[in-house]
């Protein structure tokens, strides 16, 4: 199958440009799949939680959600970005899976970045793996990948391919992802955005660099810092099917889960 990452740089508030913009680059594109980037339909950089929740959105009822289902059902490909979740009085950074059918499903962002943790809610459904009947897909939002346990359990419930919408501003995640891949053979889509965002007295700078990223920890396509564009690659889905190392090895057997106890154990960090 294709697969692959759309960058592009969302002006914030624009919301009307952004889905446009990003409706126009998935229709002139050749995949089976693509990721956006982490809240590509409204922009990122807040300032309060009113203006949170005047940009944020229901799903799947909510107009962003809507357009990626009508767009992935007109080009006949799964859909995956990120927006910001309206539900009752809460709001979440989000993300949701589309097919060429309609929705599939969302997930909630579980590790919020600097002040996201002003306005959004942390992620309270923990981490899902869609079968499309092609391939398992799971899904995380950018700072996720600072966490292994995040790429980790997704790996363990079968997911073959991570799409990861982000907004990056750190310089590690993309040479990271080779070794998220790497520990749990799969394929990862790491969908950052352009840019500079500036609002205020706060400014951000996001990295581009969206990428592919094999099994085997190699990147298979990389975009630009500063380009609008949309890098698919070809590959074999079967190959994040098998977790062996070598003939004696195998990244999932090989598990010892009965010493790693201290990892799902709430610690005063003091004891260490």
């Amino acid at each position: 199958m294709k697969i692959g990452a759309v960058q592009f740089e969302p002006l914030f508030g624009k919301v009307d440009r952004n889905l446009e913009l990003a409706g126009n680059l998935i229709m002139k594109s050749d995949a089976d799949l693509l990721v956006l980037p982490e809240l590509f339909n409204t922009g990122y950089l807040f300032t309060s939680k009113d203006e949170a929740n005047s940009l944020s959105e229901q799903i799947p009822q909510g107009r962003t959600t809507q357009m990626l289902c009508d767009t992935a059902k007109e080009k006949g490909i799964f859909i995956a970005g990120g927006l910001a979740e309206k539900s009752g009085d809460r709001i979440f950074n989000s993300a949701v899976l589309v097919s060429p059918d309609g929705y599939i499903g969302r997930y909630r962002k579980m590790h919020l970045f600097l002040e996201e943790k002003l306005w959004f809610n942390p992620g309270d459904e923990g981490f899902r793996v869609y079968d499309t009947g092609v391939c398992k897909l799971g899904m995380m939002i950018c700072f996720d990948w600072f966490f292994p346990e995040s790429m980790r359990v997704l790996s363990l419930m079968g997911a073959d391919i991570i799409c990861h919408p982000s907004n990056l501003v750190m310089p590690f995640c993309q040479d990271a992802m080779k070794t998220r891949c790497l520990e749990n053979h799969v394929f990862a889509i790491t969908s950052n955005r352009i840019g500079t965002e500036s609002r205020g007295e706060k400014s951000l700078h996001f990295t581009g660099g969206s990428q592919v990223t094999g099994p085997d920890g190699r990147v298979l396509c990389r975009a630009g810092e500063a380009t609008e564009e949309v890098g698919i690659v070809e590959i074999d889905v079967n190959e994040a099917r098998s977790k062996k190392v070598n003939e004696y090895n195998d990244l999932f057997a090989d598990r010892r889960p009965e010493f790693y106890r201290d990892l799902t154990v709430e610690r005063n960090r003091r004891e260490f």
